[in-house]
């Protein structure tokens, strides 16, 4: 039986306050919570510009949500009008649909993309069409892809906001294989060695789960990233920013450094009373690290199918109770 969660809190701070003590270097950023779903900060996140490769991102899910992920492919003329990053391949070179995602998302391949496009459907114009179709799913308003690359030479290129980019990056990381794959440093694959990953957060930053990397004249450097520290689980999207990588783990550090996450329901099973609670995400509220103690209190009404969940701090008794509306399963534990 599907329920909602409401979630009663009482807390003394704005959890918005932005980090401004970080200098701001791009054009366009949003930091977005995974789990809450919610914006926490950014600057001209819904403004549309072309993304260049971090849009590789779609092509990735579009081909790891396919029945044609194992199947292998012969490496054809498609790929003698790609221009850009490349894995090098070759006409005539054989390698399976989950080699080129991991050259994709791994080295940006263009190559990769095409050949994607070009297998997973009969031509790249249609699987443009399953981007496009995917978008509108998960509510990327301001989007519009028109190559499965992010290459804007001979095309707009693919258009889209922040907002949107941390929207693709939160369904994505919904899956498993998506995860493993973005969080890979080093793949050896059949054809070319050894691929590092371009994403050198990933590298340098031991919270870092992932990401993707871009650029293009026109884009100058696009980045989205996802890292997760203590429940935490952040995504940040960053257009034309020259220093991306430093200011992708200053943002992380600043909201790791100074707030903590209370949560309330695990990923999954959760059992209260004679009751099992099913939820996709972790529940659970931000709240600044100077909170040192409190009292969760939680309450259960059957009848109703509801979960009541109060945060009481300590520190300050006037209470200030904030509502919020999270989807669950309800079930009971015989």
């Amino acid at each position: 039986m599907k329920i909602f969660l409401i979630l009663l809190i009482s807390f003394f701070l704005n959890v918005k306050s932005t980090s401004s003590n970080i200098n701001i270097y791009a054009r366009n950023y949003i930091v977005y919570d995974y789990n809450s779903e919610e914006i926490l900060e950014g600057k001209d996140y819904d403004k549309s510009y072309s993304v260049a490769s971090i849009s590789k991102i779609m092509t990735a899910i579009i081909a790891l949500e396919s029945e044609r992920l194992f199947d292998v492919i012969t490496v054809d003329e498609v790929i003698e009008k790609v221009e850009g990053s490349s894995l090098y391949l070759s006409i005539g070179d054989e390698i399976t649909i989950i080699d080129l995602v991991y050259g994709l998302l791994l080295r940006s391949g263009n190559d990769a993309a095409v050949l994607i496009a070009s297998n997973i459907c009969k031509t790249i114009e249609e699987f443009v069409d399953l981007m496009n179709q995917k978008a509108r799913e998960i509510k990327m308003e301001n989007t519009i892809f028109n190559n499965p690359s992010g290459l804007d030479i001979f095309d707009e290129g693919n258009l889209s906001s922040c907002l949107d980019m941390a929207k693709l990056m939160a369904y994505c990381l919904d899956n498993e294989l998506f995860c493993q794959i973005i969080s890979t440093k080093y793949y050896k694959n059949p054809i070319k060695g050894v691929w590092t990953n371009k994403n050198r957060l990933l590298h340098q930053y031991e919270y870092c789960l992932g990401g993707k990397t871009g650029y293009t004249k026109k884009a100058r450097r696009t980045l989205v990233t996802c890292a997760e520290k203590d429940y935490q689980k952040l995504i940040v999207v960053t257009l034309d920013c020259g220093n991306d990588f430093s200011f992708h783990k200053n943002i992380y550090e600043y909201y790791f450094n100074n707030y903590q996450y209370l949560a309330f329901l695990q990923e999954g099973k959760n059992y209260i009373d004679n009751y099992y609670i099913y939820s996709k995400k972790v529940v659970g509220l931000r709240i600044n690290k100077d909170v040192k103690s409190g009292v969760k209190m939680y309450y259960l009404n059957p009848i109703n199918n509801t979960l009541l969940i109060k945060f009481i701090s300590s520190s300050n008794q006037e209470e200030i109770v904030l509502e919020k509306t999270f989807e669950v399963y309800f079930y009971k534990n015989y």
